[in-house]
């Protein structure tokens, strides 16, 4: 008897050839009952679908096993965040894992489920392509960054991140070995090494605690060790090298490294015993790198700047006692007559320039109404292009936005009508209301909301002149971070709902106001709905009137 071994996969191809020609056809074979020696070879023919049917049979099982595996996780996942939705898809680490499964994992259970049966489920969801909403690969890369964004401006530890945990509160699911290692390498794609060392060393420390490996260790130490390099680490890279060694002797790319390391070393030693500076090396191999998505601020103040933008919106800085006592709560009118019976609730957040909060000034029908509006027609938010003044989206904005005129609902335009009375200023050349939603750690880092004298272009189309004031909404409450920062003043303005913050960005010589720069910082928990009324200069001769000097003007109380 003649025993046949095939690899699993081609078995796996074969038997669905053959089942389909046995058990789906007539044929049959011709006159083998007249010979034994025929029924011999047939026992031959029988022996080898025994061994394709069990390998068939263990291969399926293993296939059903790790789809079981899957349909739990979706299925648990799945129960959390219809508990409540809006807080499920607002924490940033669920954010990710939802993503994720519906691009890394999707692909790998689409991959099970393509043979055979598998084929017809495929074919039965792809009929409700234009139905279904699946994440791209560029969504998932976007979610990873956003983690590492809301990392480091919380400086939140990578442990306890892949724990759940935000600021010692845990929100989500923990991450497994194989999610952090997608997380450093989603890192390593955008030329992040920083980011891949901390995730490859979580995803290496978690693998040794996994009872069913997610990932190969292997893999892990490759983009480690690389990385380790890059940083300027060439020890401890050769050590990372040598242990992937260990488990791969014959890894190609790992032998070539290892020389490489091998020979740096000998080198930095060498300068070394000459008293001669290091000089870095071009790195080895044939890894493809991109640069960075984020923004690194390269000069000293930039990274000053930086730095204090960051603490603010973690709130590690605030304004000076001497300017905080200045400070005052009171009710204005405005010398509106209407407002006399039910003035507005004014916090001032700074004296000079005057930075207002006015309390309750956006009602929860009208919040309703705005977000149904805008849902619908949300795109990418963008920025305007200081050079040519078209707009263009940038990883330093992270939201969706949609405009709403005043005549589309009466909501809208009683909004209007507020902000003109809240500021004392004409709605005639205002843009129109514009609604934002941030998204997976969605921010918008420091900006101006005038134009300067170098951006020609912007605001050309409107006609109107640069943005003398801003007024800011916010639509919801945001249980951690979502912050706008003011870095020159060192004031932090906390989304409440309901309330909106004024201030102007001009000075009254039409002169912009540089110490406005500010920021809305990444949502670290929650979702933050904010909407924009910009007022722009014409129509405010009378309201606003030019001057040579630049006071802040007061609201009448």
């Amino acid at each position: 008897m003649i025993y046949m071994r095939l690899d699993e996969e081609n078995m796996t191809k074969k038997l669905g050839i053959l089942l389909i020609t046995l058990l789906c056809s007539n044929y049959a074979f011709s006159e083998v009952f007249t010979a034994l020696a025929d029924l011999e070879e047939l026992l031959q023919t029988e022996n080898f679908l025994i061994s394709a049917m069990n390998s068939y049979i263990t291969s399926q099982e293993r296939k059903l096993w790790q789809l079981r595996k899957y349909f739990q996780e979706y299925t648990e996942q799945y129960q959390k965040a219809s508990e409540d939705i809006q807080s499920y898809v607002a924490n940033p680490v669920n954010a990710y894992l939802l993503v994720k499964k519906l691009t890394t994992d999707w692909k790998q259970v689409t991959e099970l489920i393509t043979t055979n049966v598998g084929e017809d489920v495929i074919s039965n969801l792809s009929e409700y392509k234009d139905v279904l909403t699946f994440p791209s690969d560029e969504d998932l890369n976007g979610a990873a960054i956003a983690l590492m964004r809301l990392q480091d401006t919380y400086r939140l530890d990578t442990a306890s991140l892949a724990n759940g945990e935000i600021q010692g509160v845990k929100y989500a699911s923990e991450l497994t070995a194989e999610d952090c290692f997608e997380l450093g390498r989603q890192s390593y794609n955008v030329g992040d090494h920083y980011h891949t060392q901390l995730w490859m060393t979580e995803a290496d420390d978690r693998l040794k605690r996994e009872v069913n490996r997610t990932v190969d260790r292997s893999d892990i130490l490759e983009y480690l060790a690389f990385s380790t390099f890059k940083l300027g680490n060439t020890v401890l890279a050769l050590d990372l090298t040598n242990k992937l060694l260990e488990l791969i002797p014959s890894h190609s790319r790992a032998l070539g490294n290892k020389i490489y390391y091998e020979d740096e070393i000998a080198k930095t030693e060498r300068r070394k015993r000459k008293g001669e500076d290091e000089v870095p090396e071009a790195p080895p191999e044939e890894y493809d790198e991109v640069s960075s998505m984020t923004m690194s601020p390269s000069t000293a103040p930039e990274k000053e700047a930086r730095a204090l933008y960051e603490a603010l919106c973690r709130g590690d800085t605030t304004i000076p006692d001497t300017i905080s006592i200045q400070l005052k709560c009171r009710y204005v009118d405005n010398g509106n007559p209407f407002l006399k019976i039910a003035p507005f609730k004014i916090e001032e957040a700074y004296t000079q320039p005057r930075i207002w909060i006015f309390h309750d000034v956006m009602y929860d029908t009208e919040i309703s109404t705005i977000k149904q509006l805008a849902q619908p027609r949300f795109q990418r938010a963008t920025v305007q292009n200081s050079r040519t003044g078209k707009l263009e989206t940038a990883h330093y904005r992270i939201s969706k936005s949609a405009w709403l005129k005043e005549r589309e609902h009466r909501h809208i335009a009683n909004v209007a009508q507020r902000v003109e009375d809240m500021t004392g200023l004409n709605m005639k050349t205002a843009e129109e209301l514009q609604v934002v939603n941030y998204g997976i750690g969605g921010h918008y880092e420091p900006h101006f909301d005038f134009a300067r004298k170098e951006e020609k272009n912007a605001f050309k189309d409107l006609g109107t002149g640069n943005r003398i004031a801003t007024v800011l909404f916010y639509m919801s409450d945001v249980a951690q971070g979502g912050a706008t920062v003011f870095p020159y003043l060192n004031v932090a303005l906390w989304p409440k709902k309901g309330t909106a913050a004024f201030w102007f960005n001009l000075h009254s010589s039409g002169e912009g106001d540089k110490t406005t720069r500010h920021a809305a910082c990444p949502v670290l928990a929650g979702s933050k709905w904010v909407s924009n009324k910009w007022i722009h200069e014409h129509e405010q001769e009378f309201r606003r009137p030019c001057g040579l000097t630049r006071p802040s003007p007061e609201l009448t109380a």
